[in-house]
This record gives structure tokens, C-alpha cells and sequence, in this order.
């Protein structure tokens, strides 16, 4: 039995063309060739495909995975580095597990006290919900000013909004990966419609140089004075911060992503980010 290259994308979540490129690489080759030009795909390229995105969770970059991989059944050493890999993994993977479950306890409690008209303990109710990680980095790149209006911001957010927010933000980097992964240049104009996206996104964050600002070209009404130097910084860091980049991860790997936001954005705020004179 095997599957097709598009029932394989869609059961994993990814894309044709990402396995394509695995193809190519020669990382994941298919099964068969169909008469048709399609690929599939057995079951050992199944438990091949799922090694590799445990990998590429873990941080690997495809050169890396594809060492990996060459080594499988050829002795203990090479079953020693993929099981510590895995176990890495699993870890991280229970750690996220033991917070869910705090939040949905948290949540569970909340929802009891509401139905029968209890008190509710407030220090009990954000148990597993950590949205200070940054809480330092941001006070000491903005100030604390910054990060109590951002956070006075997200606390005063309901649910629906809250989910939201984050579809917005999950939405820009899925179309910022589809356009690296085209090969679409920074400067095309589909670049720099996602670009125009980026900005809008972060003029709409409390405690950010952007906040309030209108990503409008030259004479926008209501431009900082800081937002260009904003913008692009975001974007260096991007490429030098893995956590943000990991945002823009491209099935190449690396930060070619991060580097195609970071130059995309650039070309964005020269054009149309210059402060009012």
C-alpha cells in the first residue's frame, strides 16, 4: 500500500512542494513513480517523513537531519544520537503537555465557580499561561512602560480576540514562508504587500515604537519617527534570534526565511517609512 504526494502533504500537515524538495535533496525520495509523474509513498517512507519533522521540530537544520538519517541501522553509536535526539524532543514535548494540562484544569476550575456562583480564586486561574517570557528582554530594549501597556493590552483581551490576534500573526507567517519558498524576490510586489501586512500587524501592538502608527507612504498621517529604525531592526533580528526566526522556517532550512522578512522589510521601510519633515 502507498499514498500519493498530495494524500501524504495533507496527512502531515505540510506541502507537495516541500516534499518535492526533499526529493530533490535526496532526503525523502518516494516509493514509486506513478505513470503520471506523481510520486508516492510506502510505509518506510512514512517513518522517514515522521523522523524528519521530529527532527525539524528539534531544531535541525536538513543538512543536519540528512547526516542523521544516513547513519540509521549502521551501528549503536548513530541509534544512540537519534534516541538522545528523541528524547530531547519527547521532553520538551511533556513539558508542553504538563502545561496544557494546568491550563485546562485552571480553565475547568473557572468555569465550576461561574456555574455555581462561587468566588473565584484569582491567583489560581493563570496557572500554565505564560505570556511574561520576554517580560526582561522587553523592558530592557523599550523600557517597563512598554512592557506594562503591552501587557495591561493582552490581559484586557477577551478569548475570541486573543484568537484572533494570533490567527493574524499565524496567517502572516505561513504567506511570508509561501513567498520565500516561490523564490518571489523582497522587492516584488508580493513581497511587499505582506510587508505593508507586517507593519500594519505591529502598529496595532501597545508598548512597540510602532504602536499607532500609519504604515502609509512618505507623508502618512500620524508617522514615527522611529518606526523605520523599528521595522528594520525587527528584521536583523529575526535572522540572529532563532526563536522569532523559527517563525519563517522554509523547508530549506536555516534562515533563509528570517533573511527573505528581514530584506523584504527593509526594502518596505526605505520606500515607505521616512518620517514627516
Amino acid at each position: 500500500m502507498d499514498w500519493s504526494i498530495q494524500e501524504i502533504a495533507r496527512l502531515a500537515g505540510t506541502t507537495s512542494r516541500t516534499l518535492r524538495h526533499y526529493d530533490d535533496i535526496g532526503l525523502l525520495l518516494p516509493s514509486r513513480i506513478a505513470h503520471n509523474g506523481y510520486r508516492h509513498y510506502d510505509q518506510t517512507a512514512l517513518v522517514r517523513l515522521q523522523r524528519i519533522l521530529l527532527l525539524r521540530e528539534l531544531g535541525l537544520g536538513l543538512p543536519q537531519i540528512a547526516e542523521v538519517l544516513s547513519h540509521a541501522g549502521s551501528g549503536a553509536p548513530a541509534e544512540a544520537a537519534q534516541a538522545s535526539a528523541l528524547e530531547t524532543h519527547l521532553a520538551w514535548l511533556r513539558q508542553e503537555q504538563q502545561r496544557m494540562l494546568r491550563q485546562i484544569a485552571s480553565v475547568e476550575n473557572t468555569i465550576a465557580a461561574l456555574r455555581e456562583g462561587e468566588e473565584i480564586m484569582a491567583e489560581n486561574m493563570f496557572d500554565g499561561f505564560d505570556h511574561t517570557q520576554y517580560k526582561d528582554e522587553v523592558e530592557a530594549g523599550w523600557g517597563r512602560k512598554a512592557y506594562a501597556d503591552s501587557d495591561r493590552w493582552w490581559r484586557g483581551m477577551g478569548a475570541e480576540e486573543r484568537h484572533a490576534w494570533q490567527q493574524r500573526a499565524a496567517d502572516l507567517g505561513r504567506d511570508w514562508v509561501a513567498a520565500a519558498e516561490s523564490g518571489a524576490d523582497p522587492a516584488s510586489d508580493e513581497a511587499q504587500r505582506i510587508a505593508r501586512r507586517h507593519v500594519e500587524w505591529l502598529t496595532s501592538i501597545p508598548g512597540t515604537p510602532a504602536y499607532g502608527s500609519a504604515p502609509e507612504p512618505a507623508e502618512g498621517p500620524g508617522l514615527s519617527p522611529e518606526i523605520k529604525g523599528y521595522v528594520i531592526g525587527l528584521g536583523e533580528m529575526y535572522v540572529a534570534d532563532p526563536r522569532f526566526g523559527a517563525n519563517y522556517a522554509t523547508s530549506a532550512g536555516g534562515t533563509a526565511g528570517a533573511e527573505f522578512v528581514r530584506d523584504a522589510l527593509r526594502v518596505y521601510a526605505e520606500t515607505n517609512l521616512q518620517p514627516q519633515r
